[in-house]
């Protein structure tokens, strides 16, 4: 199978790797850590791409983007993922909130919101998930209801990303009770610094401002912050679904190091087991396999169209390599001595700690094998 997409991609990889040469430092481990210089390189590289157009390279020019392909966006993405995501959490405003916004939003919330992500500007965090409607995510709580000409707002989340540092947040709520659970929801783009939301870190082994609840304490909000029609909110809730599941190229950073394997243990890479190097070659054929399907997915949305089980397929696909792949680094990186690679072995470790929530992350993977199955149920009835 033949992953080259092209001069021009290839060229538009080697630009990126030296940006990242350049203003990225040697020992990044990604944005969020205890280490707030970590960030301030994440927002600083965010818009140093934004100025050479290479941050939102496939939105159309009139929101800010570069007319771009969908190609050269995946390239974009594939690198920031392979080298820790120097974008920080700005990929979720790039990846699904804009283009969201573009398919649903207003001319004045597109106005409003998409120039500041395309100029690497903003923070966005997704409220979807609460303590009883995490992978079951129509059983949600939160509610808003009619005051005056607004809403209020009422409720929790929890698991939401980045909610420390973000100024804005994607929020579902509950606006009406309909005949089935997914009906009678709305989602709102509400503003980070109201008095009425109040946010309490998790601290847990993948670092600071990762996992947050969220509390909405009669938060007061206007229809101009409604995106798309009252009641109608999950038929939104699917099209992020497909666009945040590929949105996140894990497996660029799992092949990166697993490539780099061999490099770092030198003389020492003969010596391990055959066991052992078989499973890493077996590994290097899954993170082909997940860009594979990635691909299909990508080439989907360039249509204006995505099946749901194809971007779940997906999901497992990579999800499983993330974890395998880093059971069997983690193993590779036991064997150098203390003192060599050490470099190699943070980034191994702190692959190995965000492995362990890939499972559950956007949509448990059991539910991923659910949406699988009733789409190919479906298709067979067909």
């Amino acid at each position: 199978m033949d992953f080259d997409l092209g001069e021009s991609a290839n060229a538009l990889r080697g630009e990126l790797r030296e940006l990242i040469r350049e203003q990225v430092p040697a020992d990044f481990l990604g944005a969020f850590t205890d280490d707030p210089a970590d960030l301030a390189v994440a927002q600083q590289f965010c818009r140093t791409l934004a100025q050479r157009q290479l941050l939102c390279m496939s939105w159309p020019k009139e929101f800010g983007g570069g007319d771009a392909s969908v190609w050269e966006q995946t390239v974009v993405r594939e690198e920031m993922w392979a080298h820790h995501e120097p974008r920080g959490a700005q990929y979720m405003g790039v990846n699904w909130v804009g283009p969201i916004i573009m398919r649903h939003g207003t001319p004045e919330q597109q106005r409003k919101h998409l120039p500041p992500i395309a100029n690497g500007e903003v923070i966005w965090c997704q409220g979807f998930s609460e303590p009883e409607a995490g992978s079951d995510l129509a059983s949600l709580r939160t509610s808003a209801r009619r005051d005056g000409d607004g809403w209020r707002i009422n409720g929790q989340k929890i698991w939401t990303s980045y909610a420390t540092m973000a100024q804005w947040c994607f929020l579902l709520a509950r606006t009406s009770k309909g005949e089935k659970k997914q009906q009678g929801m709305t989602i709102f783009l509400v503003p980070m610094d109201d008095p009425a939301i109040t946010v309490r870190p998790i601290r847990t082994m993948m670092g600071p401002h990762h996992l947050n609840e969220v509390f909405f304490d009669e938060l007061k909000v206007t229809e101009a912050d409604v995106l798309g029609t009252v009641d109608q909110g999950w038929s939104i809730v699917q099209d992020v679904v497909s666009f945040e599941r590929v949105g996140i190229a894990r497996y660029a950073r799992c092949e990166r190091l697993l490539q780099a394997a061999p490099d770092v243990l030198g003389d020492a890479w003969e010596e391990l087991p055959a066991e052992l190097r078989g499973r890493w070659a077996r590994m290097l054929t899954h993170c082909r396999r997940a860009r594979l399907m990635a691909y299909r997915v990508v080439a989907m949305q360039a249509t204006g169209r995505v099946n749901p089980g194809d971007a779940a397929a997906y999901r497992i696909a990579v999800t499983r390599l993330d974890q395998d792949s880093a059971e069997v680094l983690m193993e590779i990186a036991a064997v150098l001595p203390r003192g060599d690679g050490e470099y190699f072995r943070a980034e191994v470790e702190d692959h190995w700690r965000y492995s362990q929530a890939s499972t559950v992350s956007s949509g448990s993977i059991e539910m991923q094998r659910i949406l699988l199955s009733r789409t190919m149920l479906a298709g067979a009835r067909a």
